[in-house]
């Protein structure tokens, strides 16, 4: 049998058979015609690469992607490119899924927080893996849509908003693991507040024009510590249009506090 064969063929063990004890807040595992194309797209594109939490490659290899783009996409959900959603918005490459879902080191119990519902797809990702999962998005059809589609499959236990995902949620937190889907110009006070001790926040940071990167930040004795970080392009983090500033004029005030120290890399 052909080496990629062979590791196809493993993978779609462990993921089958890890997926039948069940996960902490996860769906029945999908039969619906897409199983070789997600047993292919974890093997090729996530084993190939440096994802190897089997709890995520399990994850991944157990959601429906393709119910997560519009039905004209669906043959192209496996692949290895983000795709639109609608309103301007996109769902992330099946890769950067899984990077940011391990880096965030969710486990059983944690509650985490995710900011930037889209189509549902990363929270149906962190529903595989812990039955305590907050989403925000800021555009209220899609926050709908997104509810809609993860109670269909089967994930009705995340709880999604329609609101500024820059400010958290903050009747909910602390937080042990909080992901965000969109590039911030910088690192969200209320969100690096809403971080428990010791939990993760992995974010884009920049600007589409001077460049984004992934980082994720561990919260160590009150400061935000980076430990990881790569090259990435998402959408900006959008805000309520009263809060964005006019061209050439200051942001208007914000009762925010102040930005969280940021500690050197140890």
């Amino acid at each position: 049998m052909p080496r990629l064969l062979k590791r196809a063929a493993l993978i779609f063990l462990l993921v089958a058979g890890l997926a039948a004890l069940g996960t902490p807040g996860g769906a029945a595992p999908a039969m619906d015609g897409f199983q070789d194309a997600r047993q292919l797209m974890v093997a090729r594109q996530l084993q190939r690469r440096d994802i190897t939490d089997p709890r995520v490659l399990v994850a991944m290899g157990a959601v429906p992607r393709h119910r997560f783009v519009p039905p004209a996409l669906a043959s192209q959900a496996y692949g290895d490119h983000p795709l639109p959603i609608g309103d301007g918005q996109t769902i992330s490459q099946p890769y950067i899924v899984a990077l940011m879902t391990q880096w965030a080191e969710v486990q059983p119990g944690n509650k985490v927080l995710e900011v930037g519902t889209g189509s549902g797809y990363q929270a149906a990702i962190l529903a595989e893996l812990t039955d305590q999962v907050y989403s925000i998005e800021i555009r209220p059809d899609l926050a709908r849509q997104a509810a809609a589609r993860l109670q269909e499959l089967g994930y009705g236990r995340v709880q999604i908003r329609s609101g500024d995902g820059y400010l958290g949620w903050p009747d909910a937190a602390p937080f042990d693991a909080i992901v965000v889907t969109a590039a911030a110009p910088r690192i969200p006070p209320p969100l690096a507040a809403q971080l428990k001790e010791g939990g993760r926040l992995v974010i884009p940071v920049g600007s589409q024009d001077w460049g984004q990167t992934l980082v994720r930040l561990r919260k160590v004795k009150g400061n935000l510590v980076e430990e990881v970080s790569l090259p990435v392009r998402f959408v900006p983090l959008v805000r309520p249009p009263a809060l964005q500033a006019t061209p050439g004029m200051p942001p208007p005030p914000s009762d925010e506090p102040p930005p969280a120290p940021l500690a050197p890399k140890p």
